[in-house]
């Protein structure tokens, strides 16, 4: 979770660097999906460490565009699930519940649902670090997914698989490899640790 000046700042680079941007800022078009994560980082930034009265015009403001632009692009993401790291594949519907966690450097695809149990509010799921979630995937209830798991196609994800590095698949999803996500996700926390020295 953000909570600084250079926690926000870690968070944009992250997301930039897992989006495989070589760019320090987004284009005005054809960058849609960057822009999005950057306002969502400004968002929790503001949320978390800006709370003053005087801040408030402004953050109803980003939280408009962020509004409208979350309607342009089919997302429904709220602030401070996503850990630093985010890679959004691309636009389409992606419905994610405000009360779930999500690590580090995960990579989502489109028609992705992260929920709660049914008949809750709140019984949602805690993903790992490093987590691929393919287009399709349904996660959902009070389970746990493991750091470097891989999450093919169109799954369904009700129960807690908590080996680590596996691939999960299938409808309800089951352990199919012992392949992971090393190959599918940029761990861009890492590279960018590396670069600042920072463990």
């Amino acid at each position: 979770m953000i909570k600084s000046k250079k926690d926000y700042k870690y968070y944009l680079e992250a997301d930039r660097i897992a989006l495989g941007k070589n760019r320090k800022k987004p284009m005005l078009f054809f960058d849609e999906v960057w822009v999005f994560e950057r306002l969502l980082r400004k968002i929790e930034y503001y949320q978390n460490c800006k709370n003053a009265i005087f801040y408030r015009p402004y953050y109803y403001y980003l939280y408009l565009k962020f509004h409208l632009l979350s309607l342009f692009l089919g997302f429904h993401i709220k602030p401070n699930v996503f850990g630093p790291g985010l890679s959004i594949s691309h636009t389409g519907t992606i419905v994610i519940n405000g009360n779930a966690r999500v690590g580090s450097n995960c990579r989502i695809h489109v028609c992705t649902v992260i929920g709660t149990k049914a008949g809750y509010a709140d019984v949602t799921p805690k993903i790992g670090n490093n987590v691929y979630i393919g287009p399709g995937a349904k996660i959902f209830g009070d389970i746990e997914i493991a750091d470097g798991i891989a999450i093919g196609a169109n799954s369904v994800v009700n129960k807690s698989f908590t080996e680590p590095n596996i691939g999960i698949a299938g409808i309800p999803a089951k352990k199919i490899n012992d392949k992971g996500s090393e190959k599918l996700v940029l761990r861009a926390t890492e590279i960018l640790n590396n670069s600042l020295n920072r463990p």
